[in-house]
């Protein structure tokens, strides 16, 4: 069993408690609602991003960018430019609400797969990739800021 930081934890034991599709979709929808907290200030990036921050083989045209804090950490944000790419919006959501700010040496190693305890194992490969990619930038991020170290 990986070794998720507390927060995300607590968020996969959630998802693994929904077994009815129509819930889970719900229950993202409702995660999917919060993605202004977590986009990207225009102090931080504005349009057009460099492409640097984008997440390759994400339909959703989804950006990352980590910003480092004074204790050493990071602080993820995210910016989705398809509107309707709710799932991406979940995933970063997500990661940002339970990786910011938590030792980079468990976020360097999330498994990417935890897409799958989050959105099911029915979801299409397109997706599934996309949302993968997300967390391997999140992932690589805490990793450059290890290896600089």
């Amino acid at each position: 069993m990986a070794d998720y930081p507390d927060k995300l934890q607590e968020v996969l034991d959630d998802f693994s408690f929904i077994t009815d599709r129509n819930e889970r979709i719900e229950y993202l929808i409702q995660i999917a609602d919060r993605f202004n907290e977590v986009k990207v200030p225009d102090e931080i990036a504005t349009k057009p991003y460099d492409e640097d921050h984008r997440v390759p083989a994400c339909e959703s045209d989804a950006f990352v960018w980590a910003v480092e804090q004074d204790d050493g950490t990071l602080q993820y944000y995210f910016d989705v430019l398809n509107p309707q790419g709710l799932s991406a919006m979940a995933m970063a959501v997500i990661l940002s609400e339970t990786l910011s700010k938590q030792p980079l040496e468990q976020v360097a190693n999330i498994p990417t797969d935890m897409v799958f305890k989050i959105f099911g194992k029915e979801i299409s490969m397109g997706k599934g990739q996309g949302l993968m990619g997300i967390v391997s930038m999140v992932q690589h991020e805490a990793k450059r800021r290890l290896n600089a170290n």
